[in-house]
């Protein structure tokens, strides 16, 4: 099964190197990848995605809100938080987000938490 993964920073260097990341994990199928919070809305609306992993702090709308934005929709993806500043994780628990990841991050996290998606998407089947 593949799980279809959308990645979200507005640096370009770390956006590659989520995506690379991200696409080296078996599993995943890395479907897009966006410098701009605010396009991921439509996106995830428009194609089918199982998780979203985005960056907290960007210019046009943070990853806190557009988790939010995301969770308003029919069948959204899960949304996994990422940032430098680890107070973010309460705000993370607050909205319910799937998860947070305190950068720098390793593949081997990003791997855990795709892992943790696959594990409890198969026992709900």
């Amino acid at each position: 099964m593949k799980i279809r993964v959308v990645a979200v920073d507005n640096d370009p260097e770390l956006l590659d190197k989520i995506s690379d990341s991200l696409k080296s994990i078996e599993e995943v199928e890395l479907t897009a990848r966006f410098e701009e919070a605010v396009a991921v809305v439509d996106y995830v609306r428009e194609n089918p995605t199982d998780m979203v992993f985005t960056d907290i702090v960007m210019p046009d709308i943070s990853g806190i809100r557009l988790a939010k934005e995301i969770q308003k929709q029919k069948e959204p993806p899960v949304v996994v938080l990422l940032s430098s500043i680890p107070g973010f994780s309460l705000e993370a628990w607050k909205i319910q987000a799937y998860g947070f990841i305190e950068k720098p991050y390793t593949r081997a996290q990003l791997k855990q938490m795709v892992e943790r998606y696959r594990r409890e998407k198969e026992t709900r089947i």
